[in-house]
């Protein structure tokens, strides 16, 4: 997995000179895995949730075709 690198750059404006001071901050294993979880959780609750509310819908409209593909689908998530 790549490192990621947030850098940033301080630019001191009181000199003649435009001195650039680099630094740079490295995002903990942690923290980056626990978002990327975090994330993966949330847009799996939304997919879910989306496709329920589809399944219902294709329910109430008593269309089968739609119910099948989306029935399908839902499968994934269970």
């Amino acid at each position: 997995m790549k490192k990621q690198v947030t850098s940033y750059v301080l630019i001191r404006y009181h000199f003649p000179k435009h001195v650039k001071i680099k630094a740079k901050k490295d995002v903990p294993y942690e923290i980056r895995l626990a978002a990327r979880l975090t994330l993966d959780e949330l847009v799996f609750k939304l997919n879910k949730s989306q496709l329920e509310k589809q399944i219902n819908q294709a329910i109430d409209d008593h269309d089968q075709h739609s119910f099948a593909e989306l029935s399908k689908q839902y499968a994934k998530y269970v």
